[in-house]
């Protein structure tokens, strides 16, 4: 992987070029806008005729019965069920200590005001087929919106020739989803935003997919709520000499191999590091089954970079704001505060990123393409929503009432001063 030793000033504006990760986004946007419109308009036959087309799968029934999920957790490994349960612990630990509580404040004579959390009704969570089969975002998605108290979870994935992934309904039962519909790309999207005879409407959709289902999320946003649009995965790690090459070339594969467009990133005040990191990414590249894509993801966005001092690597690490941040140092939880910018953090030597895709239980749909500067990610927080209340005495009210009308009259909103106005009138 290519070593790059700049002035911090270059290295910023260097990590702010990105690759477009869709050459025909045009196209994309029109194709999936006539899905959605044809799914709309025709329901459930659109969405058997979209995956006839594109899954090459004739459906009957979109639906999966109970049976057909009781069957593959039967046939799931042992081992993998108890995997998915330990995960599932840890998972749920964690988030309910995200659980808000409402609030009624009455301090003020007359006045009642405060804030009702309330779980969202239904939300819907994609799943991807096929090879990109991730039972443990099925976890991640789940768990949360069952902690905030959502009644109706609904799973979309695509239909596969030699039936859905065994796993992936697995972890849908041990998770807690409530229906499985056979429906992917698109088509699933604007089923779930919009419903169908059979598919129900939901108020929120959740999970990863490709560009054309990431598409349609934003298409409709607005319809629905969704978590966010999610990009090519992301690792950054700052490591000293203290770090282990071999180690440190491992963490920076676990994300190259997901995507061609990935980007593993390690900044160190090291350079012997560097170039041994960039050695044994080399070596172990070709060991692995997914090496095509790793090497793509390496050539094409991945770098390692060489600064002065380790503020100037948090610095740059900030900059760039990775999806995951490793910070491979001595001692490292003393510098969690310099980190600003990064959806998940992983201090420490043995903190290797895996350990958040899989069992820690933090959650690991999080922000990517340098938006973990403004976006969170998922948590029971998602999968609730908020609404504020307020009530006064007619007394309480007399006390406010020359504020308010002054502020409406500045507004040129007389309908609004009167409003008040009429609670006073003789």
């Amino acid at each position: 992987m290519q070593i790059i030793e700049d002035s911090l000033d270059q290295l910023l504006k260097q990590v702010a070029i990105r690759t477009n990760a869709v050459a025909n986004r045009e196209e994309v946007e029109k194709s999936v806008r006539e899905i959605i419109a044809n799914v709309i308009k025709d329901g459930d036959q659109a969405v058997k005729m979209y995956e006839q087309k594109f899954d090459n799968v004739e459906l009957e029934s979109l639906k999966v019965t109970q049976q057909e999920i009781d069957d593959a957790y039967e046939a799931t490994d042992d081992t993998v069920i108890k995997a998915l349960e330990l995960a599932k612990a840890n998972i749920t630990s964690f988030h309910q200590m995200e659980v808000e509580d409402s609030f009624i404040d009455a301090k003020k004579k007359g006045v009642i005001r405060g804030e009702k959390i309330a779980p969202l009704a239904a939300v819907g969570l994609y799943v991807p087929g096929g090879t990109a089969a991730y039972p443990s975002s099925i976890l991640m998605n789940v768990i949360p919106a069952k902690i905030a108290g959502v009644s109706r979870i609904v799973m979309v994935t695509p239909p596969q020739k030699d039936g859905l992934n065994k796993a992936v309904l697995a972890a849908a039962k041990i998770a807690g989803v409530d229906e499985i519909y056979t429906v992917g790309g698109a088509q699933a999207i604007a089923s779930l935003a919009y419903g169908t005879e059979t598919v129900p409407r939901v108020d929120k959709i959740t999970g990863p997919g490709n560009v054309f289902v990431a598409t349609a999320k934003k298409q409709v946003f607005g319809q629905v709520d969704i978590d966010m649009i999610a990009g090519p995965s992301e690792i950054g790690v700052i490591a000293g000499s203290q770090a282990v090459p071999s180690q440190v070339a491992a963490d920076l594969l676990s994300q190259a191999e997901h995507d061609k467009l990935a980007r593993p990133i390690l900044v160190t005040d090291e350079r012997s590091l560097a170039e041994a990191v960039s050695k044994e990414m080399d070596r172990q590249v070709d060991l692995l089954p997914r090496k095509e894509i790793a090497k793509a993801a390496m050539d094409n966005e991945g770098f390692i970079a060489v600064v002065d001092d380790i503020d100037d690597a948090f610095t740059l690490m900030n900059a760039v704001a990775p999806e995951h941040l490793e910070v491979q140092l001595p001692d490292a939880i003393e510098y969690l505060n310099q980190i600003k910018n990064a959806g998940s953090v992983f201090l420490g030597f043995s903190a290797s990123e895996p350990l958040g895709d899989y069992l820690a239980g933090p959650n690991h749909i999080l922000p990517t393409g340098g938006t973990a500067r403004f976006f969170s990610p998922l948590g029971v927080q998602d999968f609730v929503k908020r609404t504020q209340f307020v009530s006064y005495t007619r007394d309480a009210l007399k006390n406010e009432k020359d504020a308010i009308t002054t502020l409406a009259r500045v507004e040129g909103l007389e309908a609004h001063a009167r409003a008040i106005e009429s609670r006073f009138d003789d």
